[in-house]
C-alpha cells in the first residue's frame, strides 16, 4: 500500500517520531512522509508512533492507497526530500 504520514508531536517528541518515520517511508518535507509499505510494516509503524504520542497535545493522520499507481504528486518550490534520503 502506499501511505503519506503528516504528524505535529510537541518539540519534546518529535525526534523519536521522525526517527520512527524514517524506519519505513520517505521524508518528503517537515513533518511529512511518504512512500510503499507492507501491510505488516504498516502496523509496527502505527504501533512505534502510538508508543510515544501523547494523545492530548501530538497529532498523526495517515492517508492510506492501494496503490501509488493512480495518484498524481506535484511540487512547487523547494524539493526538501525524497527517496535518497531513507535510512
Amino acid at each position: 500500500m502506499f501511505v503519506i504520514l503528516v504528524y505535529d508531536f510537541d518539540t519534546k517528541r518529535v525526534a523519536k517520531a521522525l526517527k520512527i518515520a524514517r524506519k519505513y517511508l520517505y521524508w518528503v518535507q517537515n513533518s511529512v512522509f511518504e512512500g510503499e509499505i507492507s501491510e505488516s510494516n504498516y502496523v509496527k509503524l502505527k504501533a512505534e508512533l502510538t508508543s510515544i504520542i501523547d494523545p492530548n497535545v501530538d497529532s498523526v493522520v495517515f492517508y492510506t492507497f492501494r496503490t501509488q499507481k493512480y495518484s498524481k504528486r506535484e511540487e512547487l518550490g523547494l524539493k526538501k526530500g525524497g527517496e535518497e534520503f531513507i535510512l
